[in-house]
């Protein structure tokens, strides 16, 4: 398997950068690349360069007028009334600077993930660059423009008809994605997130469960603020694996945002480094059991660059490659060298230390709450096994 992995990357995906001060930052790309070189875990030939993705493809998810109005605002040449209309301008998505081409590479980089593994050059595929779900039709939100995933579903669809599983473990709702193939039978999403009732974008309830022809393909796990790692983890496994039971995907794709960390500042939950170990194991387990092994991973949220994101996101490689290199202390020579530009003090252990903050009251209460959150968006599937088996 170590020889049927494609890493999508080049120093180019550092573009999408709105400002030095923004909160998403694809410096951690860099720190995630270096940390994985710095273990000799990541070789020149798994190295695959993104390509841009054409307008066309582009058009597959997002309106032509939308995608022209980006172009225009990269150039300066949009005016702000307009651009608000299309979500651009704002304190979460500000122009800047040929913000078409650097989005564009963006979703670029996940088509080429997915041409890797569907064309059969490799199992795995991973583009950390990605995973910006946020983006609709026609408007930008969230930090995100163009939305990569989306573009890959209907990609995934038109090229290769297949049935795709999408997975989304960012702890904001995977609303974008959602949305996109609300009422599509072919495509079934399952966001695992913090509750919408204290995040953005507020939405990801239960009830959320599709329409029309895809009613009942939506899957949503809203779980509460400071949910600790025993607790997600039980509501992610229990839920990936009996929804890749029901729909039985011929490839799955696999959005992994590392804010639901309790170091990461825009969210509340307080999980550790643990879930960020066992997230791709699963996704593993489940490709190989149900898609002959296509494995499709992108990045997402994150916004603890120093101390969080290299370390998960670097274990989306390591189990890709079944590399288990990834127990007792980082690569010292990664920590030196970036701990000389670093404002926190950095990690030297793959595994956070069990004192990482004190404990939380509520433990028990958030804990029961979850249980019956996973029961409720379960319910659907249990119930008609329940029935089938009568």
């Amino acid at each position: 398997m170590k020889d049927q992995c494609s890493f999508v990357f080049s120093e180019e995906l550092l573009n999408y950068k709105f400002s030095s001060h923004h909160p998403f930052n694809q410096f951690r790309l860099k720190l995630t690349v270096d940390l994985l070189n710095k273990m000799n875990a990541l070789n020149p030939e798994h190295i695959i360069p993104p390509r841009m993705a054409t307008d066309e493809e582009l058009a597959l998810i997002h309106d032509q007028s939308y995608i022209e109005a980006v172009k225009k605002a990269g150039y300066g040449q949009l005016p702000n009334e307009i651009a608000e209309n299309y979500g651009l301008g704002t304190e979460d998505t500000p122009i800047f600077p040929n913000m078409h081409e650097a989005s564009a590479l963006l979703v670029g980089g996940t088509l080429t993930a997915v041409d890797e593994v569907m064309s059969g050059r490799a199992c795995h595929a991973v583009n950390l660059g990605g995973g910006l779900h946020h983006g609709f039709r026609g408007k930008a939100s969230g930090f995100c423009i163009y939305n990569d995933s989306s573009v890959a579903i209907k990609y995934l669809q038109e090229k290769y008809n297949a049935r795709v599983l999408y997975v989304d473990t960012d702890a904001h709702h995977g609303d974008g994605v959602q949305w996109s193939f609300y009422d599509d039978p072919k495509v079934c999403t399952l966001s695992i997130h913090e509750t919408g009732r204290y995040l953005f974008p507020g939405t990801g309830n239960i009830n959320e469960r599709g329409q029309g022809s895809g009613y009942g393909y939506s899957f949503n796990i809203p779980v509460d603020a400071f949910t600790e790692d025993e607790s997600w983890l039980h509501a992610y496994s229990q839920a990936i694996k009996e929804v890749a039971a029901f729909f039985k995907p011929d490839v799955i794709l696999t959005q992994n945002g590392a804010d639901s960390h309790y170091y990461d500042p825009l969210t509340h939950l307080s999980a550790t480094m643990k879930i960020y170990r066992e997230i791709p194991k699963l996704a593993h387990e489940i490709a190989h059991q149900y898609c002959n092994g296509r494995w499709i991973a992108v990045g997402g949220g994150g916004y603890d660059i120093w101390r969080v994101v290299p370390r998960a996101w670097a274990h989306i490689w390591l189990e890709m490659t079944e590399n288990s290199n990834s127990y007792g202390s980082l690569p010292e020579e990664w920590v030196e060298h970036w701990q000389k530009e670093a404002p926190v003090q950095l990690p030297r252990e793959w595994d956070d230390p069990e004192n990482l903050y004190t404990p939380i009251p509520r433990k028990a209460e958030i804990t029961e709450k979850n249980i019956l959150t996973l029961e409720k968006a379960l319910y659907p599937i249990r119930n008609h096994q329940k029935s089938e088996s009568v």
